[in-house]
């Protein structure tokens, strides 16, 4: 059996902030296997990016991480920057939620392109031109060999998109994480950028994490997902399965308040009533239980331990796998 590209166990994130500390993460685990797509869900603040960046060695200045990460068998979780440089771009990359801040305004595309080619590979500066080039037509920018010139602004936001895809893809990373890659762009640019990725991971065979709000995504790309609530994890396991027949309250809230064309067969829309848990402070039991429509005593008293019944884990007192 082929072992894991990624193992993370007892993740977690916590930022020093003037009114206390801020536990963003809380206990996450999971573990990826070569070639699949899985997708982390959950409401803005949930913890998703958080984990995306203590993974890369990312977080603030204010953040630290805690638990164990392994990427290949081998513990990358704090190592200094020089190690994880090393494996930034050429290991594992990633696409950021925003390319307008992500890439440098002041440089040409081609410049901030063949820099990731002649640090991490090594090339010349004319041979790192032509793979670049070579990697913009592969994302589908049209007379790449003349907009690989241009500067960001220059460029709309889903082709600055597609640049940013392309940085990250340079190297053929084995490991690819996506936050929010499709957010602000219009419906057709997403459905683009989708296929887009869908394409280039399965002919590259990219292990691929994507971090997004919208299920709707989740269901087109990803073969697994995970539920996230507070910072810990809910449900997870084959989309699929949780999509046809969701167990934890959040994640059928999380469902039911998607927009759906169907209504007559769904019933209306509905929302998750109230507000998502203060992360600065450290609750005892289920965190979402405030928002619950099955929450008991046990459930405000006793923290619920992630069930594991493959394909499905989940972390509920009221519903047994």
């Amino acid at each position: 059996m082929q072992p894991p590209l990624l193992e993370v166990e007892g993740l977690r994130v916590k930022f020093r902030t003037d009114s206390g500390g801020v536990a963003a993460v809380n206990d996450v685990s999971f573990t990826l296997k070569a070639g699949e797509t899985v997708g982390i869900v959950g409401e803005s603040g949930s913890g998703k990016s958080q984990i995306l960046m203590a993974i890369m060695g990312l977080l603030a200045r204010n953040g630290e991480a805690s638990g164990s990460v392994k990427l290949r068998g081998e513990p990358i979780l704090g190592l200094p920057d020089r190690a994880l440089d090393r494996l930034r771009g050429q290991v594992m990359s990633m696409i950021f939620q925003d390319p307008m801040t992500s890439l440098n305004p002041y440089l040409r595309v081609s410049t901030q392109l063949t820099e990731v080619l002649v640090q991490h590979r090594r090339m010349g500066k004319a041979e790192a031109l032509a793979q670049a080039t070579a990697m913009l037509d592969r994302v589908a920018i049209p007379e790449a060999a003349k907009r690989i010139r241009l500067y960001p602004h220059e460029f709309s936001g889903g082709m600055r998109q597609r640049v940013m895809i392309s940085m990250a893809l340079l190297c053929q990373p084995a490991l690819l994480f996506a936050d929010e890659p499709t957010t602000a762009l219009d419906v057709t640019v997403q459905a683009q950028i989708l296929d887009l990725l869908r394409e280039l991971t399965r002919t590259m065979g990219t292990t691929v994490v994507l971090v997004t709000h919208d299920l709707g995504v989740v269901a087109s790309i990803c073969d697994r997902v995970i539920v996230l609530y507070g910072g810990r994890i809910m449900e997870s396991g084959p989309v699929d399965e949780i999509f046809a027949s969701p167990k934890h309250p959040y994640t059928q809230g999380l469902l039911a308040s998607m927009p759906r064309l169907d209504e007559r067969t769904h019933g209306p829309l509905t929302t998750i009533p109230g507000q998502p848990s203060s992360l600065a402070r450290d609750v005892e039991g289920c965190p979402f239980v405030p928002r619950c429509p099955i929450g008991i005593d046990i459930c405000r008293d006793r923290r619920p331990a992630l069930q594991s019944l493959p394909p499905r884990s989940l972390a509920c007192h009221r519903v047994a796998l």
